[in-house]
């Protein structure tokens, strides 16, 4: 088996510890090479602005390609710079594409599942569901296998609120009404190794925890773990979010996983934040 990672971030890093088990070669890219590499993948840096003879290297004999380098302005730049090299590869039994929850936009705290209407409010996800849709016709013109992961919002070790309440940084936004499904990085890792071991004949996955909550109860519960005072309420309209931020809590919508239990087989580690959250702040 040779994976290739197009962005071997904290997804990607995931997946590859996962399947370090199998007889197995990693390569991937990151927009810089500073950070210290994971032993034995072979990295390059790529920032998706020009093609890189290396990546077209290291593309040979691939046999799976994960993908989660954001779209840009022009659309999917994997498939703009390499649609024909991975075409060509005679081994290829598997893509994955890392999307968003957000291609559905705001339910007003609705239930979604694959099926659901797809209505993106934000610039950020409308792109994202362009590339899905790139990669559905890749796979269409192509015959190859491509499989479509939306995530909820990832958090997982150094990246959670458990993280930012002890760096004293965490805010307990309160917004009446709002629900947010979260998916840790251990349990994508399950989801995608799943993917790959059976093809269950779908080409979307919702891929998400069981409870979705209110951000405000999450940020209590993390404090509580910890032993340290639950953050004041702040009002959303008070909050000052701005950007990226200010389009997340704009949705609100309670995510489906069915699919992945009763299609993959997957079960989670964390199917909720309070069993992710002890963990994270156990160690």
């Amino acid at each position: 088996m040779r994976l290739f990672c197009f962005g071997y971030g904290y997804s990607a890093e995931s997946l590859a510890r996962r399947l370090s088990a199998r007889d197995i070669a990693v390569a991937g890219t990151r927009t810089g090479l500073g950070e210290m590499p994971t032993p034995g993948v072979e990295l390059v840096a790529y920032k998706g602005d020009t093609p890189s003879p290396r990546v077209r290297e290291l593309l040979a004999d691939t046999t799976h390609v994960l993908v989660s380098i954001p779209p840009d302005l022009e659309g999917d730049v994997v498939l703009r710079h390499y649609r024909d090299d991975l075409a060509a590869l005679t081994d290829l039994a598997w893509i994955g594409y890392l999307s968003t929850v957000g291609v559905y936009g705001d339910h007003k705290g609705a239930w979604v599942d694959e099926a659901s209407p797809t209505r993106p409010t934000s610039e950020r996800s409308l792109r994202r569901l362009q590339a899905e849709r790139a990669w559905l016709d890749f796979c269409r013109d192509t015959g190859r296998r491509v499989e479509i992961f939306r995530l909820s919002g990832i958090y997982g070790p150094g990246r959670s609120v458990i993280d930012n309440l002890k760096a004293g940084t965490a805010r307990r936004i309160v917004k009446p009404g709002q629900v947010f499904n979260r998916i840790h990085v251990d349990d994508i890792a399950r989801v995608l190794a799943a993917a790959i071991d059976s093809n269950a004949g779908h080409r979307i996955y919702n891929v998400s925890d069981d409870e979705p909550a209110p951000p405000e109860d999450v940020v209590a519960y993390a404090a509580e773990l910890l032993g340290v005072p639950v953050p004041p309420a702040l009002p959303i309209e008070t909050a000052g979010l701005g950007g990226m931020a200010a389009s997340f809590w704009a949705e609100s919508k309670r995510v489906r996983n069915v699919r992945i239990r009763q299609d993959l087989g997957v079960e989670l580690l964390y199917p909720t934040y309070r069993e992710g959250l002890r963990a994270l702040a156990a160690n």
